[in-house]
């Protein structure tokens, strides 16, 4: 049974798939931990609504955004450039 699913044409597909996994996983484990609005335990969901704008804006403004804020979004821009600036 193992030979027939650990063949080397089927390494992609593990690898896609151990991928997607990592990305869902990093995804959970963000927002358990650092989102305002996810609370774990029975204290802090009998808390209710809290106003914590702080604390949100501080998670919305992650390292990723802070950095890609200013950038111009092209994924090759030197292929760009050359295909649409006539000065190229």
């Amino acid at each position: 049974m193992s030979s027939r699913w650990l063949r080397p044409e089927v390494y992609p597909l593990f690898a896609a798939t151990g991928v997607a996994v990592g990305i869902c996983a990093f995804s959970l484990i963000r927002n358990i931990t650092g989102n305002p609005e996810v609370r774990v335990t029975k204290e802090n969901r009998a808390a209710g609504i809290l106003d914590n704008h702080a604390e949100g804006e501080k998670y919305k403004e992650n390292f990723l955004r802070k950095y890609v804020r200013n950038k111009h979004p092209e994924i090759m821009p030197g292929i760009n450039k050359f295909f649409t600036d006539p000065t190229y």
